[in-house]
């Protein structure tokens, strides 16, 4: 369904009082969503996680690289069709309180979108009412009991409910949930993951899911991949029970390590973790060596002076690649008393 190859996307820099340097926020991005199918984009902040998720939606123009979409490749394609193809992907925001419009109703902010498509497709006022129930009644909410109010008069999780359910209105093929449980009770999150993965199932939907949260993208991608980005570049991405079984970069390491265990409760098989560099204010990667280098407590001179390519994990041709020159000197560390 999806198809990015080496996507990179440079924000300019900014003059005046407030001088900041232009910032690149993805490097070479190559991923894969099949039809139906789910990849969680994992990573820390500032990763390039959103800016991914906005470019696959069509909000953010790329600078190099291609975009397939549905078989046609974005930067070749005319405006209008270009756009047509960017309404089969639907982002869901982080924050469902600023995604909705606090002067409309519910029911005003379903209908505007509905009534449009009505008009291309010669469907009546009628159609546009019961749709916009059945919408409501998909995503787990009554319509009576929302139609008639304003963003502020409901929960967080009916609200990111009332998201999901705009971003149903015009039929999409893959959705791009950015974050979409983090400002959520954590009572309710599995609820709303759960509805994600029925809607994937019941609409056949293919589903990016953008998350920090390793336990999210262990539960929403379990049949699915793992992408895991590193200052804008894929660092590791494979099967999602092979990466988060056996992982390979340091990073992914660190990541996994970091997962908190209840310890007398939990028995993981791990008591592990991985310490990271902290980087000095103004200290860079440089541009030819690995990206990960200053952080890395295991890099090694070629690391400070080349940049690795995604290496292939094995040879069973099962989609898990690495960037990553020295897997095999990847140690475990005790975590101390």
């Amino acid at each position: 369904m999806i198809q990015a190859e080496r996507l990179v996307k440079t924000f300019p820099g900014r003059g005046g009082l407030l001088r900041r340097a232009p910032v690149v926020a993805l490097r070479q991005v190559s991923f894969s969503l099949g039809d139906g199918g789910a990849v969680a984009v994992i990573g820390e902040s500032g990763s390039g996680k959103t800016t991914l998720g906005r470019i696959l939606a069509g909000l953010e123009p790329f600078d190099t690289g291609s975009l397939v979409i549905d078989g046609d490749a974005m930067e070749r394609l005319p405006a209008r069709q270009r756009w047509e193809r960017f309404q089969r992907v639907q982002l869901i925001h982080q924050d469902p309180y600023a995604a909705l419009n606090p002067t409309r109703t519910i029911g005003q902010t379903l209908t505007a979108v509905l009534r449009q498509r009505a008009q291309r497709t010669s469907r009546d006022e009628a159609w546009v009412s019961s749709r916009r129930e059945e919408l409501l009644t998909m995503v787990g909410l009554s319509p009576r009991g929302v139609v008639g109010k304003y963003p502020h008069e409901l929960s967080g999780g009916q609200r990111q409910r009332v998201v999901i359910a705009r971003s149903l209105t015009v039929d999409p093929t893959v959705l791009v949930a950015d974050e979409a449980v983090s400002m959520i009770d954590v009572s309710l999150r599995l609820e709303i993951l759960r509805l994600l993965g029925r809607l994937r199932t019941q609409l056949g939907l293919a589903l990016v899911f953008i998350t920090h949260d390793v336990a999210v993208a262990r539960y929403i991608a379990r049949d699915g991949e793992i992408c895991v980005l590193y200052r804008g570049e894929v660092i590791e991405t494979g099967p999602t029970d092979t990466v988060l079984a056996k992982p390979l970069h340091p990073y992914t390491q660190a990541l996994l390590s970091a997962v908190p265990v209840m310890h007398g409760i939990e028995r993981p098989g791990r008591d592990r973790f991985i310490p990271l560099r902290l980087l000095d204010e103004g200290v860079e990667a440089v541009e030819d060596a690995c990206s990960f280098a200053p952080r890395c407590p295991f890099a090694r001179d070629r690391c400070q002076r080349e940049h690795p390519e995604l290496f292939a994990a094995g040879a069973d041709g099962d989609g898990h690649v690495h960037a990553c020159f020295f897997p095999e000197l990847r140690q475990v560390i005790p975590v101390p008393a």
